[in-house]
């Protein structure tokens, strides 16, 4: 059992983002710091906020999500140049993973791009990208699908220099934030032309009770029914221990009673992008082959997404680098931030082909 609660925590991305290297620096006196953005859209800019003028961090709250929440924000280094001042630019929203912050997220292919803005939402510790069914928990107001979709992306358009359209807006993420990037485009798919998962949480249903369980273990703590009987305030990682039916109603697949797991559930719903103009991309490991390794119960939620794409004639890029031996550096084919620091130097360039063609 243990070891298997183990594996839940991996699945989730926790705290398995190595250190990948800070943003370029650039001289702090020539730096005037991070430019004013105007409150809008139910967003209210707290603290002060930190970075460069091209990498920066705000802080912010809303009455859809109970707490402070950080957005990281990456412009093209040349985007305040004088000869750039009217030029508009795509953007990716770009979703971590469980137990996670977008203060964290310093992959290098962030920064290597002059042609379009990255967008670094907090997904929460355990949001799973949704508005939750109960909203009367410990965890307070949890409407993370209102926050990203009806107040970020408009906050990010009305503020920085953007293409407003679906052709020059993506959305990608790695763990939790593959499962809310599919989702996303699957509900929003007027507002995406690209998604990507990276190590996706991308099977919900029950042919992947391990993924599924893995999201009860966030909303739960682990510890379940001991909560508050043996062990007292079971306040854990991933914040207020809340039931595991808070997020989508039962998990339990007994008499279709999980109807709103599968509804949410990406893999039984890539119909909902055929034909759409939405490219879709998956990189994912095999964990070395080790049952006992997420990131093999990943590669087969990922098989379960692209055998569903080829009964249905979709086109889609597809990475599977195994053991990572031939992808990268550091990269075990597991669940860590060096295979996914280079699926995006991979998806990156390809991601800026297809904003170009689309221009």
């Amino acid at each position: 059992m243990i070891k298997r609660l183990a594996v839940f925590v991996s699945a989730l991305g926790l705290a398995l983002v190595p250190l990948l290297g800070s943003a370029p620096a650039q001289a702090a006196a020539a730096d005037p710091g991070p430019p004013p953005l105007t409150d809008g859209y139910g967003l209210t800019q707290v603290d002060t906020a930190t970075g460069t003028d091209t990498n920066f961090v705000i802080t912010v709250t809303t009455p859809q999500v109970a707490g402070k929440h950080h957005i990281r924000i990456i412009l093209p280094s040349d985007y305040n140049a004088n000869a750039n001042a009217a030029k508009r630019y795509p953007v990716l929203y770009f979703f971590h993973g469980a137990g996670d912050d977008p203060v964290n997220q310093l992959y290098p292919a962030f920064f290597k791009t002059k042609s379009m803005i990255t967008v670094v939402p907090d997904g929460g510790l355990r949001g799973w990208h949704a508005n939750w069914r109960d909203q009367d928990t410990a965890a307070g107001a949890q409407n993370w699908e209102t926050f990203h979709i009806n107040q970020v992306i408009p906050f990010i358009d009305a503020n920085l220099r953007t293409v407003a359209a679906k052709k020059s807006r993506a959305v990608a993420g790695v763990s939790m934030g593959g499962f809310g990037a599919f989702h996303y485009a699957q509900k929003h798919p007027e507002l995406f032309s690209q998604t990507a998962s990276f190590s996706g949480d991308i099977d919900l249903s029950s042919d992947s009770m391990d993924l599924r369980l893995a999201a009860v273990y966030s909303l739960t703590n682990a510890a379940g029914a001991l909560c508050g009987n043996i062990f007292g305030n079971c306040d854990g990682p991933w914040g207020p221990t809340v039931s595991s039916d808070a997020l989508f109603g039962t998990p339990y697949p007994v008499l279709w009673a999980d109807w709103m797991w599968n509804e949410a559930d990406p893999s039984r719903h890539m119909d909902r992008l055929k034909g759409k103009d939405v490219g879709i991309s998956i990189y994912v490991g095999n964990g070395n082959g080790n049952p006992l390794e997420m990131e093999w119960w990943l590669e087969g939620a990922s098989k379960h997404v692209k055998d569903n794409m080829d009964a249905l004639g979709m086109p889609y890029y597809y990475m599977d680098y195994g053991n990572g031996a031939n992808w990268a550096p550091n990269c075990n084919g597991g669940h860590n931030g060096y295979c996914w620091a280079r699926d995006l130097e991979d998806f990156i360039p390809r991601l800026e082909k297809a904003f170009a063609s689309a221009a």
